[in-house]
């Protein structure tokens, strides 16, 4: 009997309504948050690619620099969502703001790592040691840059892996996507051929591509004689080509060289094997 007496005590009326006020004030946050974050990252968007169109800024350093605005923007907005939820259970923000200064200062004895990816990901972006769409090599990866972030850079490695890497563990970074790139093929002649020949015929094959490929930028020049191998006197060609253009002006180079030398009768050696049956 006394615990029905309780229950009929409490104002069930009121604990309804606070509890139906309170959900609409969390509903009416959470649409707030995901209209700004649309808005706002809209508005990011439109900005960066008029500073681009205004300002000749590079694609790869827009999308860098546009990238690393959004995830401030979030990270901002995150927050000011957090605060106004404790707000509507009337928890004062003031001290949700003390608590996370003092909940910060010690887990920051712990997160020295977190603390140094925001320093490294900061010096990152002002020495504009790389951008987005730039090919890289760094932290034992190479690939596309995809994202630059204050914590991590994503890297696009070539066969669609798409690697996070702690900007802490960057230490040295090769990029590859600053200035024109060189193409470089070897190519193996027998030792019976006419080295002069071979260089003619080779280099009259450059001439051709270089007059096909608008990607190659300077040559293609056959140097010379690289090197004497076991079965090959290997000759070298090297050009220089757009950037992430060398990959397939090297391709189409020993295409064009192994026809010419092809149709002008010159070999390149490859391994013979012979059988030698013995009677009794």
């Amino acid at each position: 009997m006394e615990f029905f007496d309780l229950v009929s005590r409490v104002n069930w009326v009121g604990i309804l309504t606070a509890a139906g006020v309170i959900t609409l004030k969390l509903i009416g946050i959470l649409i707030a948050f995901l209209v700004i974050r649309a808005i706002g990252t809209r508005v990011v968007e439109k900005t960066f690619k008029r500073v681009q169109e205004r300002q000749s800024i590079s694609i790869g350093r827009s999308r860098t620099l546009q990238s690393l605005t959004l995830n401030l923007f979030s990270y901002i907005l995150i927050f000011i969502f957090v605060v106004m939820v404790f707000e509507v259970f009337e928890y004062d923000a003031t001290a949700l703001l003390a608590g996370a200064g003092v909940v910060g200062l010690a887990i920051g004895f712990g997160a020295q790592g977190l603390v140094s990816d925001v320093v490294t990901g900061f010096f990152l972006l002002l020495e504009k040691q790389l951008d987005v769409e730039d090919y890289v090599t760094t932290a034992g990866y190479s690939g596309i840059v995809e994202q630059v972030g204050l914590r991590t850079t994503q890297i696009r490695s070539f066969d669609g892996t798409l690697n996070y890497v702690p900007n802490r563990e960057i230490i040295s970074l090769s990029n590859h996507s600053r200035g024109n790139m060189r193409a470089l093929v070897d190519i193996g002649i027998s030792y019976d051929d006419n080295i002069d020949e071979a260089i003619s015929v080779i280099q009259k094959a450059c001439d051709e591509m270089a007059a096909e490929d608008a990607s190659i930028i300077e040559g293609p020049s056959v140097i010379g004689v690289q090197s004497l191998g076991a079965s090959d006197v290997v000759i070298r060609i090297i050009a220089k080509t757009e950037n992430m253009m060398q990959w397939g002006v090297e391709r189409n180079l020993r295409k064009k060289v192994k026809e010419t030398l092809d149709a002008h009768g010159i070999e390149i050696p490859f391994p013979h094997q012979v059988y030698i049956e013995k009677k009794q």
